[in-house]
């Protein structure tokens, strides 16, 4: 396992816990309509989506340098949030640059 995917897994774990409560605490929609109620969890919302696709940007390429299809990985990233980069990570394929 390389250092990428270890550090993602670390990351993973602790996010998937984390991710689990809040389902289960407020559900899918809550986490979402938490973010609805005021200017500050706007930009919170706006932040996180455009973070996510600078990740698709990278992703994209990198899936189809690598042998990948990329589009699972782009609509579960749409649907997951952070979760589905985390896993591509950790279930990287070993290409001779990341080695």
């Amino acid at each position: 396992m390389s250092t990428r995917q270890t550090l993602s897994l670390c990351l993973l774990i602790p996010f998937l816990a984390l991710t689990a409560y809040a389902l289960y605490t407020v559900g899918y929609i809550g986490i979402f309509d938490y973010h609805r109620h005021s200017p500050a969890g706007w930009q919170v919302f706006a932040d996180l989506v455009i973070a996510l696709i600078i990740v698709m940007m990278f992703l994209i390429p990198d899936a189809k340098k690598a042998g990948r299809n990329p589009w699972p990985w782009v609509i579960a990233t749409l649907f997951l949030g952070s979760i589905a980069p985390l896993c591509y990570l950790v279930l990287g394929k070993k290409t001779e640059k990341s080695a």
